[in-house]
């Protein structure tokens, strides 16, 4: 009886991950149109795409980037 309620426990938990990745295509393809209507309208999508990366850290990490990146730029000149 246990290893009938073990499959069906393993089978509904496979079903989960199933549905959270359709729902995750699914937002793929909506951010993906999101950046062609951004691209639409003249914005560069590389620049966007930099800035949504940089919101996603702390403030202090993205200083310590900010830092890290500056003095390389200063080493070789640019």
């Amino acid at each position: 009886m246990s290893d009938i309620i073990a499959v069906d426990q393993l089978r509904l938990f496979i079903e989960r991950i199933e549905n959270i990745e359709a729902e995750i295509d699914v937002k793929k393809i909506d951010r993906k149109e999101v950046y062609s209507e951004l691209k639409g309208e003249g914005f560069d999508t590389k620049a966007v795409r930099k800035i949504v990366r940089l919101r996603k850290l702390e403030a202090h990490v993205r200083q310590e980037e900010d830092m890290i990146l500056d003095t390389y730029r200063s080493a070789v000149g640019v």
